[in-house]
This record gives structure tokens, sequence and C-alpha cells, in this order.
């Protein structure tokens, strides 16, 4: 009875160094934003806010993307550039035809927008499900395929983007007005301008919330990730199950190149450049952990989002360009060292 009582003493001792070690990244990263807003107070201004929300949407939706991947207890590397050649493929497929250099000249009339969609999700689902059927079927480890991936898909971006009838090299802009308004354009709430790629990010993550957590497909990602040999015995189809994961990344990566085309308006080679580690990160920072089995929709919604404020805050601080990448990269090795702590801990 003794015994009893002191266990429960210990596990009622330990509960606020769990609640730290479980938050730490949280309270680290709010604390900085704190810090910023003190320098600076005009950093909350709506106009930022709405930035950092603009920003973190198309970031976000990639990390709702390989979220899954790593609940698998894998990752993607090959984000970044599957996205620059997604949002190439929608460049060209939007470009106004009254302009002169366009991709397809002989384009004479507007696709309807469901046409670049489909073919930046088709570009985004070809790749996942390459790197889907490497990991289910070749028993390949995630972060070769898609070390592999990563090359091919900027290969042939800068293939796709050589090919262009001008015989130049250069970036693809040029934008039809109606793919500009409803992809990149805001409406009105009030004296408030909200952009529409803020809205498209909301309505995703409530689908993938429900996707996650009240369906079969949600369930078994979550057993495959926790004990894959479990998962098998207990009558899940491990492969079927990897790859419909990596399907609805590659899905959500080809929305997320349609959305990000028309935020930045010219797509050039180096179109998605290191956006993995803003997804994986936003993953990792939201509480999905590395050793698979592990994260929620709105860890991955809040991770994207602080993300996001701290990037856009050494941004509006003046904050020397590479010393950005020093801070973004600490902000990695700190979110992984965390989340192998709360993995030992359990243990």
């Amino acid at each position: 009875m003794q015994n009893v009582e002191t266990t429960k003493k210990l596990k009622k001792s330990m509960k606020p160094s769990q609640f730290l070690l479980n938050y730490a990244l949280y309270i680290i990263l709010i604390t900085i934003l704190v810090i910023v807003c003190i320098i600076d107070p005009s950093f909350l201004s709506m106009q930022n806010v709405l930035a950092i929300l603009k920003q973190a949407s198309t970031k976000g939706i990639l990390a709702l993307g390989v979220a899954g991947l790593i609940v698998l207890a894998g990752t993607d590397l090959s984000i970044g550039r599957v996205v620059g050649l997604s949002a190439a493929v929608t460049a060209s497929l939007v470009q106004s035809v009254t302009f002169a250099n366009r991709y397809f000249p002989q384009m004479t009339k507007q696709l309807p927008l469901i046409v670049p969609l489909l073919a930046a999700i088709a570009v985004g689902v070809i790749f996942s499900l390459i790197n889907g059927f490497g990991v289910a079927y070749l028993k390949m480890h995630a972060f070769i395929i898609t070390l592999g991936t990563q090359l091919i898909a900027y290969g042939c971006c800068c293939l796709f983007i050589e090919a262009q009838p001008s015989g130049t090299s250069q970036a693809l802009s040029s934008f039809e007005s109606n793919f500009k308004n409803w992809a990149g354009g805001a409406f009105s709430l009030g004296s408030i301008r909200v952009p529409y790629v803020v809205i498209y990010f909301a309505v995703i993550a409530v689908i993938m919330w429900v996707i996650w957590n009240k369906t079969r497909l949600g369930k078994n990602m979550f057993a495959v990730g926790g004990n894959m040999e479990a998962a098998a015995v207990s009558g899940v189809n491990v492969p079927r199950t990897i790859m419909l994961v990596f399907l609805m990344a590659g899905v959500l990566y080809g929305i997320a190149s349609f959305l990000e085309a028309a935020r930045i308006l010219s797509v050039g080679s180096n179109a998605g450049l290191n956006y993995e580690t803003d997804a994986i990160s936003a993953a990792v920072i939201g509480g999905v952990s590395f050793s698979g089995g592990v994260g929620t929709i709105q860890g991955v919604v809040i991770g994207a989002i602080i993300l996001q404020a701290i990037n856009y805050s050494m941004l509006f601080l003046g904050i020397n360009p590479y010393l950005q990448y020093i801070v973004r990269g600490l902000i990695i090795i700190l979110a992984v060292a965390i989340d192998v702590r709360k993995y030992i801990a359990k243990k």
C-alpha cells in the first residue's frame, strides 16, 4: 500500500516536469515572439498578423501532408522540389493568353482553374506514389527514396522551365487575373482584407482532422506508425495504408503548389527551395513525433503559424538573412531533441 502511495506521489511530482517537456518548444518560441513584440509593438498590427497567416497557409498545407508521413515514422525530403515543379506546371497553364512569351502560345483561351489545379495535384501525386511504393513495397527508408525523388523533381523542373518556346530560362509569370484573384486574392471583412488562402488552409485542416480522427485510414495510420508488426498482425494492410498516406500527401502538395504560384507570382527553378524544412519543422513543432504514431492536426496548424511568425519576425526586425538560416536550423535541432527526450521519457 505504501509503495502504491509512493508511486502516486512520484507521478504527481513528475507532472510539472512532464508538462515542461511536452510544451518546452511552444514556451521557447512564444517567449521569442513576446520579446519581438516588446522590441517593436507594431509587430502585432493586423497587417502583420494577416501576412503571417498568409505565409503559414501554404507551408501549413505542406505540413499537414508530411505530418502523416512522420506519423508513419517516415519523412519526405522531396517536398520543396516537387512544389517547385508543380508550381511551374501551374504557372505555365495560368499565364495570360495576351502575354507574348507565354509557355503555350497555341493556347488562345484561358483554361478553367480546375485544369491547372488538377495538373499540380497530378504532379504531387505521381512523386508521392513513387515515394510510397519505395517505402511500402521496396522496403526502402523514406529518407533515401525521397532524397532521390528530390533530385529528379528538381531536374524535371529545370528542364520544364528551359523548354519555353522563347528559348529563355526566365521565371514563369504574367498570370491571368482570375487565377490571381481566387488563388492569391482576398475578401473584405469590414476594413480587413482576409486572404482566401487562409480560408483554404482552415478548410483543409478540418478535412484532415476528420480523416485522422474519424476514419479507418486515420486509425490504421497511427497503428502502423506506432508498431508496424503489431498493426500487420491485427489485420491492417500495411502497404496499402502507407500508399494512401503518401497519396494524401501528394494531393496536399499539389494544392499548396497551386496556391504558392499565386502567392509568389513568379515561378523559377528555385521555387520551393527548402520548403521541406519548414513543413517538417512545423509538424515536429506541432507535436508530431519522429518515433511514429503520435501527432494531432491542431498541433500541426499551431506549429506552422508559430514557425512562420518566427520567420516573419526576423524579417520584420531586419536580422541578417544568413543568421536567419542559423536560427531556423537551431529550431529544427531543438524540436527533434525535445521529441527524442519525450520518447525516452515514455520508455
